[in-house]
């Protein structure tokens, strides 16, 4: 008997499905098992296509690939990618309106005090403006400029994060690269029969189309919405969750921009009749889509709201994509773990897609089962599992909540809607003392719910009471001092596109 079967080792993972997904999988756990003696094999059609039309990142990704090797610069160039400081929303509240989320800290908290207690306190006595002057990513994203961050920051006011938008195929195309020349294996077929252990139900092997079979100990499910092994082989069951997110359609079309501008250092949000509209900038175009509620409008008449709200030359015709928001109820089921949309989705509002394929990643890694698949193991796996994405949902939901639009029957419904208990504690909590609270598995920190918070102007009632002793007009001059700190870094930073002239070395597409 050798010692692998003695010690129950997992010898062989197949990945069943391409794409991020699939390949982000293969490339990291690849990269991650180093030269252990286990078999990484995928399995994908070229005959099949992919989702794809994620393009926008939140900082993690640039940890992501650079645990592979890879840096900024290279990422860029590889995937036709552009910076991102942020995401825009536009006319969330009320036409017109508009404000930043960014990847950055607000201000500089002092003795304790969170940063927007002084704020709140010193708004009261005079002029100190909008919270997101005190936010070095939001004020550079909202300029149209872009720097790297400081190396060693001089004070929190430094402190911001990027992340890209790219060619979400291209990524997908360079992670392949490095998954394979590190060893992984791809078959290019069709599975056709998923064959199940009779003792236990487990997945055992599974059938292609060329007429093989293919064994292994692990399967990792990145076969999109069909959920080819999580569902369709194990029946796992699905989480609906869209009680409480109405959006069940997009539309995603891709477009030519036009000549002249430069691209935005921000994702924009748009909102629309019955959703919302994504814009993306890349090098060598522009993704476009509506998300939408089929409840309050059909599909053609949302097709004709898109093409009219785009202002380039659509390079096809939209493509028409139906999900329901929610997730497995299990993302870890016996011997197979779903990553992608295979677990689960939500509208990516808050380009949380690549981010929970990260993390469910960075999971799988931290409890690498034997071929037991000790039940303590796999349900510690889906309880964090289940918990971040909940936690996700609920800042997704917070921004419908937030909106208070009634202009049409979609914003009316959102408006009047509950919301997940778990949500409506957090945002009471705010409310009641200005304080977020922060958990253990969640992809969203304080700044984040901080910048929805003011973004929808759901503020406190008051300060916290450790400030009374300070004079409000004292305290109003030195934020000012501070926000004019803020101004002053991002009048010396180089615009987007000359960044990227100058460090990727191409021409940037335009903007609207």
């Amino acid at each position: 008997m050798s010692e692998d079967v003695r010690n129950g080792r997992i010898r062989s993972i197949v990945i069943v499905g391409g794409g991020t997904a699939g390949w982000m999988a293969a490339a990291s756990l690849r990269r991650h098992f180093g030269k252990a003696p286990i078999d990484i094999t995928l399995v994908e059609s070229s005959e099949i296509g992919t989702i794809g039309v994620g393009e926008a990142t939140i900082p993690t990704i640039r940890n992501f690939y650079q645990s592979l090797g890879l840096d900024d610069l290279e990422v860029l160039r590889a995937t036709q990618g552009t910076c991102k400081l942020g995401i825009r929303f536009k006319d969330w509240m009320a036409p017109g309106s508009a404000f930043i989320h960014p990847f950055s800290l607000y201000g500089q908290d002092l003795n304790g005090v969170p940063f927007q207690h002084y704020w709140l306190k010193a708004r009261g006595v005079a002029d100190v403006g909008e919270m997101g002057e005190y936010s070095l990513g939001a004020s550079l994203a909202a300029a149209g400029k872009f720097t790297v961050p400081a190396a060693n920051p001089p004070s929190s006011l430094s402190v911001f994060d990027w992340a890209l938008h790219f060619d979400a195929a291209l990524f997908a195309q360079l992670m392949r690269r490095v998954a394979e020349a590190n060893g992984v294996r791809r078959i290019d077929a069709k599975v056709v029969k998923v064959n199940l252990r009779p003792e236990d139900g487990f997945v055992a092997s599974l059938d292609l189309h060329t007429g093989t079979s293919i064994e292994g100990d692990l399967f990792i499910d990145c076969s999109g919405f069909r959920g080819l092994l999580i569902e369709e082989a194990l029946q796992t069951g699905y989480e609906d969750w869209s009680r409480w997110l109405f959006c069940d359609r997009a539309l995603a079309v891709q477009s030519q921009p036009p000549e002249g501008a430069e691209p935005p250092p921000y994702t924009d949000v748009t909102a629309h009749s019955a959703g919302w509209r994504w814009r993306i900038p890349l090098q060598h175009r522009y993704g476009n889509g509506y998300v939408y509620s089929s409840r309050h409008i059909d599909d053609e008449a949302a097709k004709a709201e898109l093409v009219a709200a785009v202002p380039d030359r659509l390079l096809h015709e939209p493509r028409l994509i139906r999900f329901t928001p929610g997730r497995r109820k299990q993302v870890w089921n016996r011997n197979v773990v779903a990553l992608g949309l295979a677990s689960g989705f939500l509208e990516p509002l808050e380009s949380t897609s690549i981010a929970l394929i990260e993390t469910g990643i960075e999971k799988l890694k931290a409890l690498f089962p034997d071929r037991g698949f000790d039940p303590a193991v796999v349900d510690e796996f889906n309880d964090w599992s289940r918990r971040e994405m909940e936690r996700v949902r609920d800042f997704v939901v917070l921004h419908y909540k937030a909106a208070q639009r009634g202009d049409t029957p979609f914003w009316r419904a959102t408006r009047d809607a509950d919301i997940p208990e778990t949500l409506a504690r957090k945002v009471e909590l705010f409310r009641s003392r200005g304080h977020i609270a922060r958990y253990r598995w969640e992809m969203f920190q304080p700044p984040s719910w901080l910048a929805i918070f003011a973004g929808f102007d759901i503020l406190p009632g008051g300060w916290d009471p450790a400030l009374d002793g300070i004079d409000g007009a004292a305290l109003a001059a030195s934020l000012n001092q501070m926000r004019a700190g803020v101004a002053r870094a991002v009048a010396q930073a180089p615009t987007h596109g000359d960044f990227l002239r100058r460090y990727v070395g191409q021409a940037p597409a335009a903007a609207e």
